[in-house]
């Protein structure tokens, strides 16, 4: 199976803070899969330690008010690019993040205050037919 990884739940430190979402239970099921790790955000040319991002009104702001939008999304182009031409059968995505949230994203007001929504690249994965799974929901996967 061909799976599709946040690169933070591998222990990537790449997430915004530095540091990483490492999930030592997908890290043992994933064991005998072949593993596509990515991350979009430093995909896009963003640094690790960046200022935190969220989605308001379907756009990439950071906590500065700045508009990173371009990024993340060449970011999401990038990463589907990275998979273009294999059949990836499944992606476990990071909860609540901009880019890999899968059911939920916080709501762009910067206040810790979630939303029903996906992220950019869940979201095209998504439209592409891709299943996509969010970390804890794990025990919904019995293939992995």
């Amino acid at each position: 199976m061909n799976v599709l990884v946040s690169a933070c739940l591998l222990g990537e430190n790449c997430k915004y803070n530095g540091k990483n979402n490492r999930s030592e239970a997908l890290i043992r099921r994933l064991q005998g899969h072949h593993v596509i790790p990515v991350c979009p955000e430093v995909l896009g040319g963003l640094g690790v330690r960046r200022p935190c991002v969220e989605l308001r009104n379907g756009k990439a702001v950071d906590c500065n008010g700045r508009d990173v939008d371009a990024a993340f999304r060449a970011g999401v182009e990038k990463a589907l690019r990275q998979i273009e031409g294999q059949a990836v059968d499944l992606a476990v995505l990071q909860s609540r993040s901009p880019t890999c949230g899968v059911k939920q994203i916080y709501d762009g007001s910067f206040s810790r205050r979630l939303i029903d929504g996906q992220g950019l690249l869940a979201a095209a994965l998504t439209a592409r037919g891709v299943r996509v799974v969010d970390v804890e929901d794990l025990d919904s996967v019995p293939e992995l």
